[in-house]
């Protein structure tokens, strides 16, 4: 046996995800189940509710109406791409296409009833798509968590292989593991023929030359191939090699020399049979615009009216403890590079300033982003204030004045800007924030590498959209209290 034969014999290893593909099938059925449960709850509803009382009598047509509606329904959510392998796993486009498919049933329902003058009840149709929506989107979610949980046991994984130059496959692998939601388990890498190594830099065993990748893909068992730049010296191989795999149950997936671009800025326009990828340029202007400056007033109004009692509680325990002030305002960079003094209920002891210098140098840390994991200089009761995130409320006076906003990069002291380089500098282009996108990734658990790289994500991919998820899920890491210190 040679060498490549062993690497592809051990690349065998593991778990096969073939169940996944029957992941589409489990889904419709549950879909079924809970519009019937819908449709049935609908009419037990309308009647027990008095809502919109006619003289019809649903329950003497229930076996008409319930099965058209049910199949109607499931039809619709088919022909909208709802249960296409591709949606399942990450990302909006699951939720918006059944979202979209039910509320294009709901509509054709109500047109089709319209000219047909059939007299559907509409206390049956209002609980029928009140309850069946949510319904469809909160089944989808649970089977969601359920698939990442499964993932993260490292059960239902697709086996990928990466084709490509060392430098790219490696790229394209480090991008697959910041998101191990996803599933994808790379197993090994093809190569051009005149790399000789056994291994890619970042360890990925390589299983032979991408020339040969038909053969290979199907002696390893891989669900899907990445095609990274440096790949095939030609489109018609590629081409050919779809077609050698088109039966095979294989994914063929070609990942362009880009990075950290969201789906919303992208579009795919062919021209001559050529794909071409369409870019759309960085959002940092939209995220300054008056939508996302409303959005912060109305909110930080309502958060400080909800959390008034919480801000009576913490500013009492920092004053017993060592009479000391309670807020701590601290100089820090703003947006355009405008400075602002930054309100934190006070969690250090007083002389904090002038120990960090001292603390880097035995830490070993630069300036940029420094923290520590047992700060000496944390107070008691600065440690709960921390660990719940509750110093930083102050700082809603902040976004209602316009320094800061709630969702955008933390905002840094001059020290740390000035270790900017230009990339870096585009965090400067939005008002900093009290939450932003890695702060709900990990916190003070990531790297100051990955930290930057989720900053800059933000700044150019910028929605409301994602303000809105980093919004949500800036509760659970902050009652998780994860990577807080």
């Amino acid at each position: 046996m040679t060498v490549l034969s062993e690497r592809r014999s051990k690349a065998r290893l593991g778990t096969p995800s073939r169940t996944l593909r029957y992941l589409p099938v489990i889904s419709f059925v549950l879909d079924a189940v809970l519009l019937v449960t819908a449709v049935l709850v609908a009419v037990v509803g309308r009647e027990t509710l008095s809502i919109f009382p006619t003289a019809a009598s649903l329950r003497q047509e229930l076996h008409t109406i319930g099965p058209l509606l049910v199949a109607g329904w499931l039809t619709t959510l088919w022909l909208g791409g709802a249960y296409r392998p591709s949606v399942y796993g990450a990302g909006t486009d699951e939720y918006k296409r059944v979202l979209n498919s039910s509320l294009a049933t709901a509509a054709l329902v109500g047109v089709a009833c319209f000219f047909a003058n059939y007299p559907l009840p509409r206390g049956f149709y209002a609980l029928a798509f009140g309850i069946g929506i949510p319904a469809l989107l909160v089944v989808r979610y649970v089977v969601r968590r359920l698939l990442h949980g499964a993932r993260r046991r490292g059960a239902l994984l697709y086996r990928v292989l990466i084709a490509g130059s060392p430098s790219h496959v490696d790229e394209v692998a480090a991008v697959l593991r910041r998101e191990p939601h996803l599933g994808y388990r790379v197993v090994g890498a093809l190569t051009p023929a005149h790399y000789l190594e056994e291994e890619t830099r970042s360890g990925i065993p390589v299983l032979g030359n991408s020339d040969d990748a038909t053969s290979i893909v199907l002696e390893s068992g891989a669900d899907i191939v990445f095609f990274a730049s440096g790949a095939l010296a030609s489109s018609s191989h590629m081409r050919q090699i779809a077609w050698d795999l088109e039966h095979e149950h294989v994914q063929v997936v070609v990942a362009p020399g880009v990075t950290d671009v969201s789906s919303e800025r992208v579009r795919i326009r062919p021209v001559g049979g050529l794909p071409l990828m369409h870019i759309d340029a960085p959002r940092a202007t939209d995220a300054s615009r008056w939508g996302k400056r409303l959005f912060d007033i109305v909110g930080s109004t309502a958060l400080i009216v909800v959390f008034g009692p919480l801000f009576l509680i913490a500013a009492g325990q920092v004053k017993l403890h060592d009479r000391g002030p309670v807020f701590f305002r601290h100089v820090r960079v703003g947006r355009d590079g405008e400075e602002f003094g930054c309100l934190k209920f006070r969690t250090m002891v007083v002389e904090a300033e002038s120990m960090v210098v001292d603390l880097q140098e035995q830490e070993g840390q630069s300036a940029l982003l420094f923290k520590m994991r047992n700060d000496p200089r944390i107070t008691r009761p600065g440690r709960w204030l921390r660990r719940y995130s509750v110093d930083e409320l102050p700082q809603l006076f902040n976004v209602l004045k316009g320094d800061m906003s709630l969702i955008g990069p933390r905002p840094q002291v001059a020290r740390e800007v000035a270790l900017y380089d230009d990339a870096m500098r585009r965090r400067l282009r939005v008002r900093p924030g009290m939450t932003g996108l890695w702060q709900v990734s990990g916190r003070n658990d990531l790297s100051v590498t990955e930290a930057i790289r989720l900053d800059l994500y933000y700044v150019d991919n910028w929605s409301m959209m994602q303000d809105l998820s980093i919004l949500a899920k800036t509760f659970g890491a902050v009652f998780g209290s994860r990577g807080a210190y």
